[in-house]
């Protein structure tokens, strides 16, 4: 995927192509940050961010902010995150590009859980689930639902996170083998 990312900026810097050269270089980063590469790959999400503002594109701006806001979540730079993921969420709100809402909104349910608010988390799982359910995002009601779930497991609420993920995993037919439905799978049977 590396290569592909440098391919994908290598053509766009040749055919001039400012937008995808600017999404290439995001996508470079996050594969460095997300391989253990951080600092480098906040470096070229920064700079491939920098460029994409400057082709005056708004499209998809909230997943290259939440891109950076997860490579920083990454190093252990919460409160940086927590900024990133606040702008994306704004630029949600104006543009109405939702689809990636209930995702942003676990995320910083997850961030303002390793800070100890539980009430601020709990809240946001809620919202999440709420926008995947209407939006009927199947994949962000999944991980929404494992989100509520492991904080009610980790309030003694067992019962009320398997019955909260219980349902959503078991809408299901197929991908059991992903990372997500693995995780969901392992989760409803530590709560059973």
């Amino acid at each position: 995927m590396d290569e592909r990312a440098d391919q994908v900026v290598a053509v766009a810097t040749e055919q001039g192509f400012p937008f995808w050269g600017a999404a290439g270089l995001m996508y470079r980063g996050w594969l460095k940050a997300k391989n253990g590469e951080v600092t480098e790959g906040i470096s070229l999400l920064h700079r491939g961010l920098m460029a994409y503002r400057a082709t005056g594109a708004e499209i998809q701006m909230p997943t290259f902010i939440a891109l950076l806001a997860k490579a920083c979540d990454i190093a252990g730079e919460i409160e940086e995150s927590l900024t990133l993921l606040d702008d994306a969420l704004q630029i949600v709100e104006r543009t109405g590009e939702r689809w990636l809402a209930a995702e942003l909104n676990r995320h910083k349910g997850q961030l303002l859980l390793l800070q100890g608010h539980f009430v601020a988390a709990e809240e946001l799982y809620h919202k999440a689930l709420g926008i995947a359910r209407e939006q009927e995002a199947k994949l962000w009601e999944l991980r929404a639902a494992a989100s509520l779930a492991r904080l009610r497991r980790d309030q003694g609420r067992r019962r009320e996170a398997r019955d909260l993920l219980a349902p959503v995993y078991g809408w299901f037919t197929e991908g059991f083998d992903t990372p997500d439905l693995r995780e969901a799978k392992a989760l409803l049977d530590e709560l059973s």
